[in-house]
């Protein structure tokens, strides 16, 4: 009888907690919402942010705002939301802005658990990019260049998720090629254009005014899928050099400990209120519209946070903490 009772008990405080969890839910936002971005304005996150805090404030009936913290390879943002132990606050950022971090940094001020995954909201374009008058089309001819002229051309490397994975690649290539190392992603892009340096691996938006100026080309992107703003343009498994895939992902996080279900529900409301006014403005900046919910979004980091382990491997790097 005992023993019954306790189940019950248990299965009552169960119902109680998931009611809580509901009710929660459904009455968040009680005030303001703040969307922190890890990069500029004009950034393509900083305009997805904008462009659903915009409809998000009608729907949600409280004021969205986007504030840009960028800086500190990301971790400036980053330090302000963990701090922040708010549930109104929320990072808005592309997970490659943290996902290379433990090799990069020690004494990181948190914690991988401290970013939970709300909504993936989009995937960003990335693109391998060379100057216009460089006698390149494709990137095996890329390699091939590299490979008769070994340590006499330039990669311009910006800290991060995409710098780790190309010095991956190039080592397990066995490709000499020297890195110029840039703080500004768009100082970077401004110099590959003069042809200061001959190879960037970047996002569509951060070369885009440089390719519709004429004056660089892309020789393949890295996602899994052609970009619906460049579709001549081939995928790096097209190329034939599928290790380089890699989707940008672009989407929410929340503090540890907010409940699974106004983590789905928030989701769901990026779904409901996305339109073509969001895609086709998304597809200018280099991304694609691509709503996922939390389950789904973490997955899709864990397989990015693999590939970068995988690079890791190749460069006998290890975790700093």
């Amino acid at each position: 009888m005992r023993v019954k009772f306790a189940h019950l008990v248990v299965a009552a405080f169960a119902l109680c907690a998931s009611a809580v969890a509901t009710s929660a839910a459904a009455d968040w936002p009680t005030r303001p919402v703040k969307f922190l971005v890890t990069l500029g304005a004009g950034s393509g996150a900083d305009i997805g942010a904008r462009l659903f805090a915009d409809r998000l404030s009608k729907r949600w009936a409280q004021p969205v705002i986007v504030e840009n913290r960028p800086g500190g390879d990301a971790l400036v943002a980053i330090n302000a939301f963990v701090t922040a132990h708010d549930d109104h606050v929320l990072l808005f950022a592309p997970s490659s802005s943290f996902t290379a971090h433990p090799y990069l940094h020690d004494n990181l001020p948190y914690k991988p658990s401290d970013l939970v995954p709300i909504a993936r909201v989009s995937n960003t374009f990335v693109t391998i990019s060379v100057p216009i008058g460089m006698k390149v089309d494709t990137v095996a001819d890329l390699v091939a260049l590299i490979r008769k002229e070994p340590g006499k051309l330039n990669w311009a490397g910006v800290t991060g998720t995409l710098d780790f994975m190309f010095e991956g690649w190039l080592k397990s290539e066995n490709l000499d090629l020297i890195k110029v190392p840039y703080r500004n992603p768009v100082d970077a892009a401004k110099d590959l254009a003069e042809g200061r340096v001959q190879v960037y691996e970047a996002s569509l938006a951060i070369v885009r005014p440089e390719l519709d100026a004429g004056k660089i080309k892309i020789l393949a992107m890295t996602n899994t899928a052609r970009s619906p703003a460049q579709p001549n343009i081939p995928t790096v498994q097209e190329a034939g050099f599928p290790a380089l895939t890699l989707d940008g992902l672009v989407g929410l996080f929340g503090p540890p400990g907010m409940p699974l279900a106004l983590r789905q529900r928030i989701a769901s409301d990026f779904a409901a209120v996305a339109d073509d006014t969001i895609k086709n403005r998304l597809e200018i900046t280099g991304q694609l519209l691509n709503i996922g919910g939390p389950e789904e979004f973490a997955k899709s980091i864990d397989a990015q946070r693999a590939t970068l382990a995988s690079f890791a491997k190749t460069l006998g790097v290890k975790p700093l903490q």
